[in-house]
């Protein structure tokens, strides 16, 4: 395994991340426990939650994933040797079945205690605002709603502070965004300097090989202002691994219980920069996934890349990725599709 730090920490973690969206829908408490004990094994140190999880999220399963971890904490006292992140649910009507108003302290301070309480532990190592309280381009949608410029943005400030706190009672030890824009990123960096707090170290947003819109202002941020990327979807629900190339939909996958979680993935565009992206990997005699996923694993911006599995299969040949180097030669194909297909997904 490769480790880098967060940023401005001294905490080590591992580059590739744990993903648990799965667990608790499509994954049994037992086959978690079985992802977890590998990935420890293997290196892995770094584990993503989030209050929402398992996805899609309805009353019923919300907060079983934190539940599930928690549970292996219990039963193996692993928890010292795991970097834990877990999220606070954004504002929306996603998040209904959960609490009203979005991230207000009083919201905040009921959503970590829960999540504390889920996965048995007095502390997160990272805590992260899963989405703005405003509308902003993020899931899928391709442009900025201008109207929502018009519409009052959260407040940083209250925000900032109330994370600070929750520092200063040891609940949590750093802070991160998600699904967050360039825009918010700075004026995240910015309030918290204006008060002397600290600021967000991580940012969680989508990016693969079909998504690379970060890089367009968003990498700038992160490397200016020292934020690292968590980059989640890195195989684009799995569209990555081109098992659902040519009509494919495989029995029990993501896209077949729940297609609309691939819909922004798929199309003409998606599919076919996917089929070229396909050729240099078998011209270089590694997967799909694991080109992919190595692509990711080098970029300067990205602190850890977050997989996610259903099978044990998928499990070893995602993490396996981190022992894979890609050549300058494998890069410029790359770069070589980019340009002649950029970004295919909203």
């Amino acid at each position: 395994m490769k480790y880098t730090n967060l940023p401005n920490t001294n905490i080590k973690v591992s580059k590739i991340c744990l993903g648990t969206m799965t667990w608790g829908n499509q994954n049994t408490q037992e086959e978690a426990f079985e992802q977890m004990d590998y990935s420890l094994d293997q290196g892995v140190n770094f584990i993503d939650a989030a209050e929402l999880y398992p996805v899609p999220a309805t009353p019923e399963t919300y907060g079983d994933t934190e539940r599930i971890i928690g549970n292996w904490f219990k039963k193996t006292g692993n928890r010292d040797k795991i970097v834990l992140a877990s999220k606070i649910a954004g504002g929306g009507d996603y998040t209904a079945h959960i609490r009203k108003g979005g991230l207000t302290k009083e919201n905040i301070l009921d959503a970590i205690d829960k999540s504390l309480q889920r996965l048995q532990t007095d502390y997160l190592d990272l805590y992260q605002l899963h989405w703005p309280n405003r509308g902003t381009n993020v899931f899928g949608t391709r442009d900025f709603n201008t109207d929502n410029a018009k519409i009052e943005a959260e407040d940083f400030t209250g925000i900032i502070e109330t994370l600070n706190d929750l520092i200063k009672a040891g609940k949590i030890k750093h802070y991160g965004l998600s699904n967050e824009t360039p825009w918010g990123m700075m004026k995240y960096s910015e309030t918290s300097r204006n008060l002397n707090l600290p600021k967000p170290v991580t940012i969680q947003n989508a990016y693969s090989l079909i998504l690379r819109k970060f890089e367009t202002a968003s990498s700038e941020v992160c490397l200016r202002e020292d934020i690292g990327l968590l980059a989640y979807s890195p195989l684009a629900q799995g569209v990555l691994s081109g098992k659902y190339l040519d009509g494919g939909s495989p029995e029990g996958s993501r896209g077949n219980l729940f297609p609309r979680f691939i819909a922004r993935y798929m199309g003409e565009g998606p599919s076919n920069a996917v089929k070229k992206y396909q050729e240099i990997a078998s011209k270089n005699n590694i997967t799909l996934s694991e080109l992919s996923l190595a692509f990711i694993n080098q970029l300067p911006f990205v602190t850890s890349n977050i997989i996610g599995a259903t099978k044990m299969s998928q499990l070893k040949e995602n993490i396996g990725s981190i022992n894979i180097d890609l050549s300058d030669e494998i890069i410029a194909d790359i770069n070589a599709v980019h340009n002649l297909i950029p970004n295919p997904a909203p």
